[in-house]
């Protein structure tokens, strides 16, 4: 099966249609195969109905239970690991509004507590000047204000003790000069400053010796169940825990090569004060 991203939507429904073939053919009642899988018969029912995307796992189980196999079950799968993924275009976030994408990554901060972000090319909004949100939104037409107001707020979320921040950094991303030298030397000292919050980790990848990594992407995995990825044109939504568990070990790998702590903050000093002779 080929990805297409606007066949996301019908793969869901396609999912469920499926799902209730593959139960009917089998002459099997909600009631069965909800005792047989181990779920309830409202969630084989908001599955059949499309109002709930069940995991893989959950897919796995129930092809199991029927006897699926073979070709058939090959489809099934490559549908649900299709429907477990969601494809947000720049374009349509601009024309639904930046605050209400804003809203949605308040919604996912709150319901989540373990927040891990490996930045590739530049610094994300949690840890932003606001001359720096400015400038990253600089080339969206109109009035960003409201946009701007919304990802200073979400910054909050970084204090509440409950939650724990693991953030890793290129040299690229921290050096990358959005802003006039002195603005960048100031932002460069709130990630200073961030990274003594308790519960926040920060950490920064130089640019020198030897990493046998590769990175392409920038990426945040929300707890262990959630991954987004960032692209040119747009950000993929990964709930594959197959998908998570590849963005975790990733994360892992670099955080191998980071530097936190007094070492960091070092390091964010010197090239501050770089960016100060910079004048």
């Amino acid at each position: 099966m080929t990805f297409e991203p606007e066949s996301l939507g019908q793969s869901r429904s396609g999912l469920a249609e499926a799902l209730r073939s593959q139960r009917k053919r089998a002459g099997k009642t909600q009631t069965w195969l909800a005792r047989r899988c181990n779920m309830s018969q409202t969630k084989v029912s908001n599955i059949e109905g499309g109002k709930l995307t069940p995991s893989l796992v959950d897919v796995e189980v129930i092809i199991e239970a029927l006897g699926t196999d073979g070709p058939v079950a090959s489809e099934i799968l490559a549908v649900a690991r299709t429907a477990n993924t969601e494809w947000q275009d720049h374009w349509s976030s601009r024309r639904r509004g930046l605050e209400k994408k804003q809203n949605e990554l308040a919604t996912l901060e709150s319901v989540s507590t373990e927040f891990r972000f490996f930045l590739l090319s530049m610094i994300t909004g949690l840890l932003a000047t606001p001359d720096y949100v400015r400038a990253s939104i600089a080339d969206v037409p109109g009035d960003q204000s409201k946009t701007i107001t919304k990802k200073l707020e979400r910054q909050q979320v970084l204090y509440d003790s409950s939650k724990s921040f693991t953030f890793i950094l290129t040299e690229q991303a921290v050096r990358w000069p959005l802003l006039p030298p002195m603005a960048m030397a100031m932002q460069l000292d709130r990630l200073a400053s961030v990274s003594r919050i308790p519960n926040v980790q920060l950490g920064v990848i130089p640019l020198g010796g030897h990493i046998q990594e590769r990175p392409l992407n920038t990426f945040t995995v929300y707890d262990r169940r959630l991954a987004t990825v960032e692209t040119g044109t747009g950000a993929l939504i990964l709930r594959d825990h197959r998908d998570v568990t590849a963005y975790l070990r990733d994360f892992e790998a670099y955080e191998r090569f980071a530097i936190f702590g007094d070492d960091c903050r070092e390091l964010l000093a010197e090239w501050s004060m770089n960016f100060t002779r910079q004048r």
